[in-house]
């Protein structure tokens, strides 16, 4: 693996240089750090992780975690979609982040985690009825079906600036659990991360 980076190395340097070399294809392991370096201001897949942990670590952290340790009462928890508020094609990301949240509360130990698997087909039936895909209006449908007594769900904003030759996105994540029984907002938190390109 060495001789792998000392090679990437090289070949970086040579580019450096010439300023023509020939990109090289790499996996994000064989290069250190290659999978912490950006490649743009859009939103990648470790912005996306590090808000989720953020989130969801602040939850871990909340009343409500705290509560439901203390009785051991595990309510059931659906996850739903999260709401793409930017205008990027990350759609696909937050599907993927279902499975992520998922994973995260499970291993929490602090509730009943509904499949997501299950929820989608729920989701995907229900909707049949109605002629579309997953609306936030039918939410209560969905857990009346899946017997959830709270539901984790959130958005996703971004804000873009730019002057001087400079350019700067925010990108918000929002995080809440809802009681389905009341409504009530049980807990919510925002995590951000901003991107740009900057006259270093």
């Amino acid at each position: 693996m060495n001789h792998i980076r000392a090679a990437f190395a090289v070949l970086l340097a040579a580019s450096v240089l010439t300023g023509c070399a020939k990109p090289t294809y790499v996996r994000g392991d064989e290069v250190e750090g290659f999978d912490d370096q950006t490649m743009g201001t859009t939103f990648d897949k470790r912005d996306l992780d590090k808000l989720m942990h953020e989130n969801l670590t602040k939850f871990v952290e909340s009343g409500i975690a705290r509560q439901w340790s203390t009785d051991k009462s595990r309510p059931i928890l659906a996850i739903y979609p999260m709401a793409n508020e930017t205008s990027e094609h990350i759609g696909s990301q937050l599907d993927a982040l279902m499975s992520d949240i998922e994973t995260y509360m499970v291993n929490t130990n602090l509730v009943r985690v509904v499949s997501v698997e299950r929820q989608k087909q729920m989701i995907r039936e229900i909707e049949k009825q109605h002629g579309g895909g997953f609306d936030p209006n039918h939410v209560a449908e969905y857990n009346k079906q899946l017997g959830a007594q709270y539901y984790i769900t959130g958005k996703v904003f971004s804000s873009d600036q730019a002057a001087g030759g400079e350019r700067r996105v925010q990108y918000f994540m929002f995080m809440q659990v809802i009681d389905v029984a009341t409504s009530e907002v049980v807990w919510q938190n925002k995590a951000e991360v901003t991107k740009g390109i900057a006259k270093i």
